[in-house]
Protein backbone atom coordinates (compact mmCIF):
# COMPACT_ATOMS: atom_id res chain seq x y z
CA UNK A 1 0.00 0.00 0.00
CA UNK A 2 0.72 3.56 -0.42
CA UNK A 3 0.26 6.54 2.34
CA UNK A 4 -0.67 8.70 -0.44
CA UNK A 5 -2.34 6.67 -3.31
CA UNK A 6 -3.04 9.37 -5.49
CA UNK A 7 0.63 10.13 -5.29
CA UNK A 8 1.26 6.50 -5.69
CA UNK A 9 -0.68 6.25 -8.78
CA UNK A 10 1.14 9.24 -10.37
CA UNK A 11 4.55 7.99 -9.44
CA UNK A 12 3.66 4.51 -11.55
CA UNK A 13 2.64 6.95 -14.17
CA UNK A 14 5.40 9.08 -14.79
CA UNK A 15 7.98 7.65 -13.25
CA UNK A 16 10.03 9.17 -9.95
CA UNK A 17 11.95 12.16 -11.68
CA UNK A 18 9.11 13.47 -13.57
CA UNK A 19 6.66 13.11 -10.48
CA UNK A 20 9.61 14.97 -8.22
CA UNK A 21 9.05 18.24 -10.97
CA UNK A 22 5.30 18.00 -10.43
CA UNK A 23 6.16 18.64 -6.77
CA UNK A 24 8.25 21.39 -7.38
CA UNK A 25 5.70 23.12 -9.81
CA UNK A 26 2.83 22.59 -8.18
CA UNK A 27 3.47 20.87 -4.96
CA UNK A 28 2.52 23.36 -1.73
CA UNK A 29 4.92 24.61 0.24
CA UNK A 30 5.10 23.54 3.97
CA UNK A 31 5.45 26.46 6.06
CA UNK A 32 8.10 24.75 8.67
CA UNK A 33 10.45 22.31 5.99
CA UNK A 34 11.64 19.45 7.38
CA UNK A 35 15.12 18.57 6.20
CA UNK A 36 14.10 18.42 2.49
CA UNK A 37 10.62 18.10 2.43
CA UNK A 38 9.57 21.50 1.52
CA UNK A 39 6.43 20.49 -0.30
CA UNK A 40 3.59 18.11 -0.38
CA UNK A 41 2.47 16.22 -3.57
CA UNK A 42 -0.03 18.24 -5.73
CA UNK A 43 -3.83 17.28 -5.03
CA UNK A 44 -5.60 15.72 -7.99
CA UNK A 45 -7.15 18.91 -8.59
CA UNK A 46 -4.46 20.99 -8.61
CA UNK A 47 -2.55 18.45 -11.33
CA UNK A 48 -5.94 18.04 -13.48
CA UNK A 49 -5.92 21.84 -13.95
CA UNK A 50 -2.39 22.48 -14.20
CA UNK A 51 -1.42 19.71 -16.54
CA UNK A 52 -5.17 19.06 -18.49
CA UNK A 53 -3.81 17.36 -21.13
CA UNK A 54 -2.63 13.15 -21.95
CA UNK A 55 -2.46 10.95 -19.79
CA UNK A 56 -1.71 12.80 -16.07
CA UNK A 57 -4.64 15.18 -16.85
CA UNK A 58 -6.79 12.52 -17.54
CA UNK A 59 -5.79 10.27 -14.35
CA UNK A 60 -5.73 13.79 -12.59
CA UNK A 61 -9.24 14.55 -13.18
CA UNK A 62 -10.55 11.13 -12.56
CA UNK A 63 -8.93 11.11 -9.28
CA UNK A 64 -10.09 14.64 -8.33
CA UNK A 65 -13.62 13.81 -9.79
CA UNK A 66 -14.01 10.64 -7.81
CA UNK A 67 -14.27 9.00 -11.07
CA UNK A 68 -11.40 6.78 -10.11
CA UNK A 69 -10.92 5.94 -6.43
CA UNK A 70 -8.25 4.65 -4.78
CA UNK A 71 -8.65 5.49 -0.95
CA UNK A 72 -8.67 2.20 1.51
CA UNK A 73 -12.21 1.25 1.34
CA UNK A 74 -12.44 1.25 -2.67
CA UNK A 75 -12.72 -1.88 -4.91
CA UNK A 76 -9.96 -3.06 -6.21
CA UNK A 77 -11.92 -4.69 -9.57
CA UNK A 78 -13.81 -1.75 -9.93
CA UNK A 79 -10.95 1.00 -9.38
CA UNK A 80 -8.93 -1.05 -12.15
CA UNK A 81 -11.63 -0.84 -14.93
CA UNK A 82 -11.75 2.66 -14.00
CA UNK A 83 -8.16 2.98 -14.59
CA UNK A 84 -7.95 0.96 -17.98
CA UNK A 85 -10.60 3.46 -19.23
CA UNK A 86 -8.26 6.27 -19.20
CA UNK A 87 -6.46 7.15 -21.71
CA UNK A 88 -2.59 6.52 -22.12
CA UNK A 89 -3.17 3.82 -19.11
CA UNK A 90 -1.68 0.52 -20.21
CA UNK A 91 -1.84 -3.08 -18.22
CA UNK A 92 1.06 -1.98 -16.46
CA UNK A 93 1.10 0.24 -15.23
CA UNK A 94 -2.72 0.03 -14.08
CA UNK A 95 -1.31 -2.88 -12.15
CA UNK A 96 1.76 -1.22 -10.64
CA UNK A 97 -1.32 1.10 -9.39
CA UNK A 98 -3.41 -1.64 -8.08
CA UNK A 99 0.00 -2.85 -6.21
CA UNK A 100 0.70 0.36 -4.46
CA UNK A 101 -1.89 2.17 -4.41
CA UNK A 102 -4.53 0.05 -3.56
CA UNK A 103 -2.64 -2.42 -1.77
CA UNK A 104 -3.63 -5.35 -3.22
CA UNK A 105 -1.27 -8.43 -2.45
CA UNK A 106 -2.04 -10.89 -5.37
CA UNK A 107 -1.72 -8.65 -8.76
CA UNK A 108 0.71 -10.08 -11.75
CA UNK A 109 1.71 -7.69 -14.37
CA UNK A 110 0.43 -8.81 -17.81
CA UNK A 111 3.17 -10.75 -19.16
CA UNK A 112 4.59 -12.14 -16.36
CA UNK A 113 5.05 -16.06 -15.64
CA UNK A 114 3.81 -15.52 -11.98
CA UNK A 115 2.63 -19.29 -10.93
CA UNK A 116 -0.60 -19.37 -9.18
CA UNK A 117 1.28 -21.16 -6.36
CA UNK A 118 2.32 -18.03 -5.33
CA UNK A 119 -1.14 -16.99 -4.60
CA UNK A 120 -2.53 -14.86 -2.58
CA UNK A 121 1.11 -13.26 -2.74
CA UNK A 122 1.96 -12.61 -6.08
CA UNK A 123 2.83 -8.66 -6.14
CA UNK A 124 5.24 -9.53 -3.19
CA UNK A 125 6.78 -12.42 -5.42
CA UNK A 126 6.90 -10.16 -8.81
CA UNK A 127 8.47 -7.04 -6.40
CA UNK A 128 10.83 -9.42 -4.97
CA UNK A 129 12.02 -10.75 -8.24
CA UNK A 130 12.25 -7.39 -9.73
CA UNK A 131 14.22 -6.29 -6.76
CA UNK A 132 16.65 -9.02 -7.07
CA UNK A 133 17.11 -7.88 -10.98
CA UNK A 134 15.39 -11.29 -12.41
CA UNK A 135 12.54 -9.81 -13.62
CA UNK A 136 12.14 -6.76 -16.40
CA UNK A 137 8.00 -5.95 -17.09
CA UNK A 138 9.40 -2.67 -19.16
Amino acid sequence: GAADPEEAAVRALLGREDAAELVERYGKALDAPCGTLTHLFPEPAVLSGAEPAGPLGALAAALADGAVRLDPGADRDEAHRALLALPGLDTVTVAVIRTRALGDPDVAPPGVAASDSWRPWRSYAVRHLLTAGELDIR
